[in-house]
């Protein structure tokens, strides 16, 4: 139990002995306390679940737009059509070979290890994939 602090000089005042009833009345209650500290417990975790889980979107989000860098760096973009010759004129035919690119490589058999132009910083690993 707390003990009673003195409210002597608010009785010299009109609203004295009230004053000093609602002063008592909010020195000596407790209700509450043990709600306000539930939430903030539960807040807390809350926040740190929170914490966890954006860290797990974020990895997983970095890990999944680096796979469709990869997807649309292997694409093969290679072509050729014949030439067309008819009664009064012709087109010759063209080709494309699409070459293997610096960032080209499919050496890594590790899924999420990206290219040789894709790398990932994990933070608090001092380990980087080439860039």
């Amino acid at each position: 139990m707390k003990p009673e602090p003195d409210f002597t000089e608010l009785q010299e005042t009109p609203f004295g002995r009230a004053s000093m009833r609602m002063l008592r009345t909010l020195w000596t209650d407790e209700t509450g306390f043990i709600v306000s500290a539930e939430l903030v417990l539960v807040a807390t975790l809350l926040v740190i679940g929170m914490i966890v889980g954006l860290t797990t979107v974020r990895d997983t989000v970095i890990t999944e737009l680096a796979d469709t860098a990869t997807a649309i760096g292997q694409i093969n973009q290679s072509y050729s059509y014949g030439g067309v010759t008819s009664a009064g004129a012709s087109v010759a035919g063209s080709f494309f070979a699409d070459g293997a690119d610096f960032c080209d490589s499919t050496s890594s058999s590790i899924a999420g290890a990206g290219t040789g132009c894709t790398g990932f910083l994990v933070a608090g690993s001092q380990e980087a994939g080439t860039m």
